[in-house]
């Protein structure tokens, strides 16, 4: 990848994870250690790999995208109004209520979204459908899918895994954000997911492995998965919680918890120096 890209796509995530911590902050409550690990990746999709149009969010034609793990939201809402679809001051009012940004993502009610998600395992599921109609309308559109590897110990994520195969969905990525860490623990000790590739492959998908920080692994992962034909395609994305922010990476304590004010200071502190590394 031309490095000049992707600089500006690790700029890009590290606003994203900026939006992230304000809106968790200011709500005081939220999922900042897994929208943190997905910043990269959404990095990615929205500024580099989809075809979408802020100004026409229902464009029949659009890539779409489906947060499965519908609790990380923080890190999708920031990524829409860096792209345009809203503004960024909207992040200040996340969880308040009659915001427009919930705890969840509303396809009702904000622009972008493409599916309503937070009951895990059903986010991919609805991928599924969007991309059966696409081949059913031939339409030439994408569907991408970023699940937790908590949220892979869901039994309907399988029942989508089988149906996705069963009618040969070449147009549907699967994301597997395996940050290691669910809000009881480890998850290869709350209820191990693992081998994951393997269970994908076993299921009729074709598998990817990246490191989910790395750009040159996600471009290829995504140029891969474009080639494929007959399948769909899995990407186990190994990523680290909290990503950036010193002390909430690989901590499970910041699953699901907001920042107090002096920890707030620290994380932006934290942030605003991987931004500086990146001028110039």
């Amino acid at each position: 990848m031309d490095e000049h890209v992707k600089r500006n796509l690790k700029r890009k995530a590290c606003q994203i994870r900026l939006g992230a911590v304000e809106g968790v902050f200011c709500a005081k409550a939220g999922h900042p250690g897994g929208a943190l690990s997905i910043a990269d990746l959404l990095a990615y999709l929205y500024f580099k790999e989809m075809r979408i149009d802020p100004e026409n969010p229902k464009w029949e034609d659009r890539d779409r995208f489906v947060l499965s793990k519908g609790h990380a939201c923080p890190s999708l809402y920031a990524a829409l109004a860096l792209r345009g679809y809203f503004s960024m001051d909207e992040m200040k009012t996340l969880r308040h209520p009659g915001a427009m940004l919930q705890g969840h993502p509303d396809m009702k009610h904000i622009p972008g979204v493409d599916m309503t998600t937070g009951s895990l395992g059903q986010g991919v599921s609805a991928a599924c459908g969007m991309a059966l109609s696409g081949k059913i309308s031939e339409k030439d559109y994408r569907v991408y899918a970023v699940l937790g590897d908590g949220e892979i110990e869901e039994g309907q994520v399988w029942e989508s895994a089988m149906f996705a195969a069963h009618y040969k969905l070449d147009n549907l990525c699967v994301i597997v954000d395996n940050n290691g860490l669910q809000i009881d623990g480890p998850v290869a000790e709350v209820c191990s997911p693992y081998p994951i590739p393997e269970k994908f492959a076993a299921f009729g998908f074709h598998v990817i492995n990246i490191d989910g920080h790395d750009y040159d692994q996600i471009e290829a992962a995504m140029e891969e998965a474009k080639a494929v034909k007959g399948k769909p395609t899995a990407i186990i994305a190994k990523t680290v919680k909290g990503k950036d922010v010193s002390f909430m990476e690989n901590n499970v304590n910041w699953h699901g918890a907001a920042p107090n004010a002096e920890q707030y200071e620290v994380a932006v502190k934290d942030l605003n120096a991987v931004l500086a590394g990146l001028e110039g």
